[in-house]
């Protein structure tokens, strides 16, 4: 049987790809002194498509919210609060990067220097969120639970996984109707 967790690290893998890619191009930045608004964009897009609204809603929506039905060692529920607002963080982050993407289009050259700012904290953070996830976490909190429940877990998350494709792509098409009206 395959633990409700195994989706989850695997995504961590495509997360940790694209953080990379993210390492790679802030490298550039800083060699070059110049952002490439089309990477932010694709950069950003994966965090809050993927990372955010697919990975951290299953993690959110599915694994945390049957935890907190169950009495957990402080430790672990100690562990759970610093995800979630770790989630928020990362969410902030990726919102500030857009909003200076947008500020350095416009012709704010001090934009500049918050894009690399956010994108070093963003290629900081998730390495570290990530491991604590795998390593410390997620092998925890399924002690918590039986096979029944484990199993009920992974089938939500293959549900989740089906209906958030039709969304992502219904997000599209509405994006595409509007600009090109």
């Amino acid at each position: 049987m395959v633990l409700p967790i195994g989706p989850l690290m695997i995504e961590h893998r495509l997360i940790e790809r694209m953080i990379s890619v993210m390492g790679r191009e802030l490298e550039r930045i800083r060699k070059d002194g110049t952002a490439n608004p089309k990477f932010i964009d694709t950069a950003t897009n994966f965090i809050r498509i993927y990372a955010d609204q697919c990975h951290h809603g299953k993690e959110e929506k599915i694994l945390f919210r049957d935890l907190q039905k169950k009495k957990l060692k402080p430790n672990d529920k100690r562990i759970m609060d610093e995800l979630i607002q770790e989630h928020v963080l990362g969410r902030k982050l990726t919102g500030g990067l857009v909003a200076a993407k947008e500020r350095y289009e416009a012709g704010d050259k001090a934009a500049l220097d918050t894009i690399i700012d956010i994108m070093q904290q963003l290629v900081d953070f998730y390495p570290k969120h990530i491991e604590k996830e795998d390593k410390v976490f997620f092998k925890s909190a399924m002690t918590y639970f039986d096979k029944a429940e484990k199993d009920a877990m992974l089938e939500e998350e293959y549900e989740l996984d089906k209906r958030f494709i039709h969304v992502v792509y219904r997000n599209i098409v509405s994006q595409a109707e509007q600009a090109f009206k």
